[in-house]
């Protein structure tokens, strides 16, 4: 059975995560940059903290979010899996 491997800093990212479970958190996107830094200098000012997520961050939250999502608690044949993911490309 192969091994899903997990670096290091993954495990401690989700770990990072987790802890924050209570906490709410927003994600903000713009195309525009002066007006992203108006709303960080905003957000500064009453108090709220502020974290910008470098791009491996918004990978990882994202194959998290996956992984959540794909997980049914059944086990599966990695062979088998493979071979369809092969034959649907």
């Amino acid at each position: 059975m192969d091994e899903l491997k997990i670096s290091y800093n993954q495990v401690k990212f989700l770990k990072f995560v987790l802890k924050l479970r209570n906490m709410e958190s927003v994600i903000l996107s713009s195309d525009s940059q002066k007006d992203l830094n108006l709303i960080l200098q905003i957000a500064k000012k009453i108090g709220i903290s502020i974290k910008k997520l470098s791009k491996e961050e918004i990978e990882e939250i994202g194959l998290s979010i996956a992984i959540k999502k794909g997980r049914t608690g059944e086990y599966i044949d990695t062979i088998s899996f493979l071979n369809e993911l092969d034959n649907e490309y």
